[in-house]
């Protein structure tokens, strides 16, 4: 499906409104920006053929200062990103725990805009990096936008906003260097986690496949903070969000990542857009975590420290409604750019807890927003506009939209009527909760938020063998990687609280002593932490048919045709661009080349095989792919005429390994091998 076709399919309110800005340039006469017809747009006004420049070009001057001014600001964190249009459909009525107006009734849509992002590294970075990964959710609500902020983890890193730029410092490139981009692999991030402890349980999230996701679509997201629910009669209820990827969710290999950060650095953007050009719209479903309001010291942990996930297992995720990114920006500078997200934006129904993370966050976005825009009226960009009117009495501003062309502008008036007006809470106005408050203003600590290696420990404990390898592989390597072997020591001492086996290997590889000491006492797991159990899809997963001259063209058309059916991605790769020719005639356009594409870049690859004219290459690239497939334990499909390239010996197993010869249900055992996504059992 084209963008074309799927942006017309899929028109909303939102997109109907942001019609009015979109501007097509393609086949109009090119002007200046006060509409004077331009005649040349390549050669400046000189004095002479060969004479100097002259301070009258006033098209050039207008061209050159409008280009030296594109760039803004980029955010401090969160500067790489992408994202996409959508919308949200309520499954069912969640009126008897909040009033607010999305939420209300099954079928209700809502019009959204989503922004993924890394947090440590800059615009130009990778998107492959080992971060903690946001989700900016802009709802286009009949009450006004509601914009929802989370993670790709249930705990952040600190407990305190007071915090926050502190760990942004640490964690960041090293101030005289400059270095490393997109990565917390040295000394100063490794200081901060060894001597800030509460910051150890998110940092293992990051070491462990959570930390590389494979893509956006197979991402999951928390809001971490604890927000109230509130109903028509006044209850409140503590709450926390978390969307759940419907194809489940999915990470890469450590190796894998940085070699595709330098390969394809645009790896999970282009994966987002291809899949919604293609139709396979990512889809993920809401859930919502709840407690009553007397609940609130229930449990070990508490409900208000971000750095403490919600245990699934206690407190279940009720499903309530799905969201569907179903088209692609048209401008990226304009729509992704210049999206601006306020965790402050809420509607009425939803309401803040006292949170100490979510209270800081409260004051800061508009501000940084502020910056980053040039602007208080960055809420009249077309992309932050809400869809329902707006009315106030703020005015002027650097780019201001707006004409007002009342008479007054203050509130209280006589002049206008007292316009514009406030509006009672039963008849939609904000109100917030009343939440009960006493006690000595402070700045102590709740006694639970001390507790900072309980929940970590039973992290680890929730992990599969592999899982905890690649854990261990991940803080090897970036602990590893700081120069100061007082930050090592440190470290692994810390560790040693969360598991002793596990520290002991991690000393045993950074050069450090081993840890004294034990792990806490904790022996808890939950099977939500771990993505053993994930779901897992063919669907919308990229294959590379691996293909020359000459093959079978009656098995890879059928083949081709169950991948299709099962919505596999298939990318046809060759020695060159053009097509090849099976030996019945059948003819194969080439999408990428062994040169042009990569097999880090692929979920699968099936091995057909045929004839180049520089055998000896086609035949080394073919090898390649496979070993490359092989290591990371991705499935692997052998046409009948591809055998040659791979066949057991006492050094593999060729688990996940599907061949084709002598096998009518080649096509889909190939399907069930692709869902499987890894086979962990290889050797």
């Amino acid at each position: 499906m084209s963008e074309n076709t799927s942006s017309n399919h899929n028109k909303n309110r939102k997109q109907q409104q942001l019609d009015e800005f979109r501007v097509r340039n393609a086949g109009k006469p090119m002007t200046t920006n006060a509409s004077r017809k331009i005649s040349d747009d390549e050669r400046i006004l000189t004095a002479g053929k060969r004479g100097p420049g002259l301070m009258e070009d006033v098209h050039f001057f207008e061209k050159i200062t409008s280009f030296v001014r594109e760039e803004i600001p980029e955010r401090k964190v969160h500067a790489r990103g992408y994202g996409a249009h959508g919308e949200f459909e309520c499954y069912k009525s969640m009126k008897q725990f909040t009033k607010a107006g999305f939420l209300q009734e099954a079928g209700k849509k809502t019009p959204l805009f989503v922004r993924f992002s890394t947090v440590q590294g800059s615009k130009g970075s990778k998107d492959t990096a080992r971060d903690l990964r946001c989700l900016g959710i802009k709802f286009y609500t009949d009450e006004g936008n509601y914009d929802m902020t989370l993670i790709s983890f249930p705990v952040l890193i600190n407990q305190d906003a007071m915090k926050f730029l502190d760990v942004i410092h640490a964690y960041q490139p090293e101030p005289r260097t400059g270095m490393p981009q997109a990565s917390g692999a040295h000394d100063t991030f490794w200081d901060y986690v060894a001597n800030n402890p509460e910051a150890l349980h998110m940092t293992l999230w990051v070491m462990s496949d959570w930390g590389l996701i494979r893509s956006y679509r197979m991402m999951p997201s928390f809001s971490v903070n604890t927000y109230l629910f509130v109903n028509e009669e006044g209850v409140a209820t503590f709450v926390r969000f978390i969307w759940k990827p419907v194809l489940g969710s999915h990470s890469l290999l450590m190796d894998e990542a940085q070699k595709i950060g330098g390969i394809d650095p645009d790896f999970h953007r282009r994966d987002l857009r291809e899949a919604i050009n293609m139709g396979a719209y990512p889809e993920y479903e809401l859930g919502v975590q709840m407690i009553p309001m007397e609940d609130e010291h229930k449990y070990d942990f508490d409900i208000l420290d971000s750095t403490k996930f919600w245990p699934e297992e206690l407190i279940p995720a009720e499903i309530v409604g799905k969201m569907t990114l179903n088209r692609n920006v048209d401008n990226e500078f304009a729509e992704l750019e210049q999206a601006a997200f306020n965790p402050a934006n809420i509607v009425p129904g939803i309401d803040f807890s006292n949170d100490p993370v979510l209270q800081g966050r409260l004051l800061a976005y508009r501000s940084a927003q502020y910056h980053r825009l040039g602007s208080k009226n960055y809420d009249q960009l077309p992309i932050n506009r809400p869809l329902c009117p707006f009315h106030n009495n703020q005015r002027k501003g650097y780019m201001q939209y707006r004409i007002d062309v009342d008479e007054t502008s203050y509130h209280r008036n006589s002049l206008t009527n007292n316009t514009p007006y406030t509006t009672p809470p039963k008849e939609g106005g904000y109100k917030h909760y009343p939440t009960k408050v006493e006690g000595h203003v402070t700045r102590e600590v709740p006694e639970k938020f001390y507790d900072y290696f309980t929940q970590p420990r039973i992290f680890w404990n929730s992990l599969t063998s592999i899982e905890k390898q690649h854990m261990i592989e991940a803080l090897s390597y970036q602990i590893g990687s700081c120069e100061s072997e007082s930050v090592r020591q440190q470290n692994v001492d810390l560790l040693v609280n969360v598991d002793k086996e596990m520290a002991t290997i991690v000393a045993d590889n950074v050069g450090v002593n081993r840890p004294t000491g034990d792990h806490v006492p904790v022996s808890t797991s939950y099977p939500s932490l771990s993505q053993a159990s994930t779901p897992k899809y063919a669907y919308s997963l990229k294959v590379g048919v691996l293909v020359g001259d000459g093959f079978n063209g009656n098995e890879v058309t059928n083949t081709l045709n169950t991948l299709k059916k099962y919505g596999v991605f298939v990318v046809i790769v060759g020695a060159t661009l053009g097509t090849v020719t099976g030996d019945d005639g059948t003819e194969l356009k080439v999408d990428e080349t062994f040169i042009t594409t990569s097999p880090y870049l692929l979920d699968s690859i099936y091995v057909v095989g045929g004839s180049a004219k520089n055998m000896e290459r086609f035949n080394s690239d073919i090898m390649n792919y496979i070993n490359v497939a092989y290591k990371h334990y991705k499935p692997i499909g052998v046409g009948s005429n591809g055998h040659s390239y791979i066949h057991a010996t006492d050094r593999n197993n060729l688990s996940g390994v599907v061949f084709a010869k002598d096998n009518p249900n080649f096509g889909e055992d190939f399907v069930a091998a692709i869902g499987h996504m890894r086979f962990w059992d290889r050797k």
